[in-house]
């Protein structure tokens, strides 16, 4: 499978000259599968440019995953151009959510007076597919959901092919248990041996304090959790949307330091904008 990142960015997109190296586009992940399926994952503003990419690629058939209904995640919908296209098709996994989660978000995003186009009015056919809450495959990838530990609850995604796995878990407090979430040890067993783990880690240490509860991780706790499960490679992601591109370098040079010390092999980096990985 082949992963690239069309957004990396937490809770609102930025822009200028000190976020160019990581980009400053909110949550958006593709997976192309060996079976040539496209695998998306969230909306946030990173999907207008994949969009666009698409369209060059006369690609027009997707497969669509939510981690979550909040806004950073669903901003970037309504200005995704393959919507506006009868050629398009794409097949929107509903489970795990409930059955009209995803439907209800979409649609609040464009509904007036949040966008002058509704949401019924898109020209793309929207596949809404059920059932297969706890695995399911979308061609020659196998995709397990997990609860994450966040406010409102949401999932992250393993996704499994040809003896590779990629575990991707965004919004997610390691360090506390919100409702619906789990404890450490349930995501240390969820992630074991993944051959790259994409995973929150927006905070440093030192802030988390007066942030807990908000439902982000700090880097050490990602990195902790890398440690136990056995990971090969580790991207830290949800920048923080005042994060500097020299501050997340620091970032991960304390970590690199860390693994360092530990006698660790693990690979570890800043997930940004364009990054791409095969396995």
């Amino acid at each position: 499978m082949v992963i690239t990142c069309w957004g990396s960015r937490g809770s609102i997109p930025v822009s200028g000259k000190e976020y160019i190296k990581y980009g400053g586009d909110t949550t958006c992940m593709v997976i192309h599968t060996t079976s040539d399926d496209i695998i998306i994952v969230d909306a946030g503003t990173g999907i207008r440019r994949l969009g666009n990419h698409l369209i060059e690629q006369n690609r027009y058939h997707y497969n669509f995953l939510l981690t979550h209904g909040h806004w950073d995640h669903l901003m970037g919908f309504p200005f995704f151009k393959p919507l506006f296209l009868s050629r398009t098709e794409i097949h929107m996994h509903r489970a795990p959510f409930h059955k009209k989660f995803m439907q209800s978000m979409f649609s609040k995003v464009m509904a007036p007076p949040n966008f002058p186009v509704r949401y019924s009015d898109l020209k793309a056919k929207i596949v809404w597919k059920e059932g297969h809450p706890a695995e399911f495959t979308i061609g020659s990838a196998t995709v397990v959901p997990i609860p994450i530990s966040h406010p409102n609850t949401g999932k992250g995604y393993k996704f499994i092919e040809d003896g590779k796995s990629f575990v991707f878990i965004t919004d997610n407090e390691l360090g506390f248990v919100h409702p619906g979430g789990l404890p450490f040890q349930n995501y240390v067993d969820f992630c074991r041996g993944a051959d790259l783990l994409i995973h929150d880690g927006e905070y440093i240490p030192e802030e988390y304090g007066r942030l807990i509860e908000w439902g982000h991780s700090t880097y050490t706790d990602a990195l902790e959790l890398a440690f136990q499960a056995g990971v090969k490679r580790l991207g830290l992601f949800h920048l923080n949307q005042e994060r500097t591109d020299d501050q997340v370098d620091a970032i991960v040079a304390a970590c690199r330091s860390i693994i360092a010390k530990r006698g660790q092999s693990l690979e570890c980096f800043a997930v940004g904008r364009d990054m791409t990985f095969t396995l």
